[in-house]
């Protein structure tokens, strides 16, 4: 099944966040906390959303969650509609092949095709070739001539203190 994060998920997919990164050879790089994705997720204004995967655990209505899909909403100036952003999509190795993967996908692009969004996007790896044969069973196209770009830690902060203050959006 899947269905949307409550917060009483916030550890598990705490929990997988931690299983990705490890998995992505950076597991001292998943810093995040519960009140940081608690905040993100159910806050007043929810900037991010997130889509869980579970399977039964054979006790009465209890569930084991199996997988996740964490994203937000982006904008394209060409096409003048949102689309998704798919930050982080995540099956536990225990249930892959499944079809979790899968359905959180296409749970994505019906929340797309619902909304009228163009686009459903994401980044992967180019040495993890499961995944990227998967994605090209269902579709997705490598976007090759495109590299995604990053600044974080001293060239961040260096470049925002580099900026000229500007004026304020009330004119103040």
């Amino acid at each position: 099944m899947i269905r949307p994060a409550r917060p009483a998920d916030v550890p598990e997919i705490l929990t997988m966040i931690a299983e990705l990164a490890a998995y992505e050879r950076e597991p001292d790089a998943a810093v995040a906390t519960a009140a940081q994705l608690d905040a993100a997720l159910f806050g007043p204004a929810p900037a991010v959303f997130a889509r869980i995967a579970t399977e039964p655990t054979g006790s009465g209505d209890a569930e084991s969650i199996v997988g996740m899909a964490v994203y937000f909403r982006t904008f394209s100036t060409w096409t003048g509609t949102h689309g998704i952003w798919l930050e982080d999509l995540y099956v536990r190795p225990g249930a892959r092949g499944g079809g979790h993967g899968k359905r959180l996908l296409a749970a994505l692009a019906q929340e797309c095709a619902a909304n009228g969004y163009q686009r459903l996007e994401w980044t992967v790896l180019d040495w993890n070739a499961p995944a990227i044969g998967f994605y090209r069973s269902i579709g997705a196209v490598p976007m090759d001539e495109w590299t995604t770009q990053r600044l974080t830690g001293e060239a961040l902060e260096a470049l925002a203190a580099s900026a000229v203050p500007s004026v304020a959006a009330d004119g103040a």
